[in-house]
Parts: structure tokens; sequence; C-alpha cells
């Protein structure tokens, strides 16, 4: 039993299953955010231009009401909570890179025999493999 424990834990600290805690944590905490960001002001926007309340939008068949209003409304509540997520994470990303340097290209160490088109080393004066002198 105190095995099975210790793999527990290793398995529970290891650096994956943290970072996945973490961001199920986060994102369930963003995700209230960006519903109330769709519910609270986008979609009464989206009311005042197209006069509609999908949410009342329903029809009866044989007893059974279908609120596909409320399907239309969770479709364009994901579209707009793709929006945002794709518009943050593009500027998050922006703001990572301004900090980069761009990486220099190393000088090349190899050249290609004009001969055989075998690599050889970009000091060489003849090819190892065809014996090719080599003129810089």
């Amino acid at each position: 039993m105190k095995k099975l424990l210790d793999e527990f834990k290793a398995f529970i600290m290891r650096g994956n299953v943290m970072d996945l805690a973490v961001a199920v944590i986060i994102g369930g905490a963003f995700q209230s955010i960006i519903t109330s960001l769709c519910d609270d002001l986008i979609s009464p926007l989206l009311g005042m231009f197209g006069g509609a309340n999908f949410d009342a939008y329903s029809i009866k068949i044989l007893g059974a009401t279908f609120s596909y209003g409320k399907f239309l409304t969770a479709v364009i509540n994901f579209i707009i909570m793709a929006a945002v997520i794709f518009l943050l994470v593009k500027v998050v990303n922006k703001v990572m890179s301004l900090g980069k340097k761009e990486e220099e290209e190393p000088e090349p160490t190899e050249k290609e025999c004009p001969y055989c088109y075998s690599p050889i080393h970009i000091k060489a004066t003849r090819c190892p493999h065809c014996t090719g002198e080599i003129k810089e």
C-alpha cells in the first residue's frame, strides 16, 4: 500500500500533471469571464441591433418544445468566445515576441564539391571523396 501511495505521489508531483491542474483551474475562471462578456455585454448589443432575443425562439411539435433559440445563442456565444480567445492568444504571442532577439544563422561549416556534389569542410582545398581540387 505504501508503494502505491509513493507512486501516486510521484505521479501527482510531475510537472505535467501540476501544469494541467493549474490550466484547468485558470481555464474555469477564464470561462466565467468570457461567459459574462458574452451574456452581459455582447448579447445585449446584438439584441439592440438585431432586435431579437434568440432565447425566446422555440417550436412545439406533438407536445414537445424545441428551444432552438437557446441553441443558436450557445452557438453565437461559442463563436464569440473563440474569437476573443484567438485575439487574446494573438496579443500574448505578440507581447512575448517583443523581448526575443532574432537568432543569427550560424556560418556554414560545409560546402559542396563542384565535381561530385558531396559535402566537404569549408576550408578544404581537395575533396576527400573524388580528390578534385577545389578552387576558391
